[in-house]
């Protein structure tokens, strides 16, 4: 019986270091610029402080919305607001009296 024997290559000794080494690559590359990586969480951060500044701008529009609402309720009626309102949707204008419209200058 004959055996025949390889010579061993001195890449086939490189293939584990170069494996390992391509994919420690690929986990570090991905650290830093993955969906969850380290310059990611840095942009998910600024847009998080963008994003509170607009819910606290939203929550203070509400608040002020909220307290117009209570005085159009029926158990709390202001005659400024009804005047108000009645006006606006009737176009009704005294002869002495001059009209601002605020929505048509924004």
């Amino acid at each position: 019986m004959t055996t025949r024997q390889r010579k061993h290559s001195k890449l086939r000794r490189l293939i584990l270091p170069l494996g390992s080494l391509a994919v420690m690559g690929y986990f570090a590359y991905h650290s830093f610029n993955g969906d969850y990586g380290i310059w990611s969480r840095e942009r998910m951060e600024r847009e998080a402080i963008v994003l509170e500044k607009e819910l606290a701008e939203l929550k203070a529009n509400r608040l002020s919305l909220v307290a117009r609402a209570q005085l159009l309720r029926p158990e709390s009626l202001d005659p400024d607001m009804i005047d108000e309102r009645a006006r606006a949707k009737l176009n009704v204008v005294q002869a002495d009296e001059l009209v601002i419209s605020i929505a048509a200058s924004q």
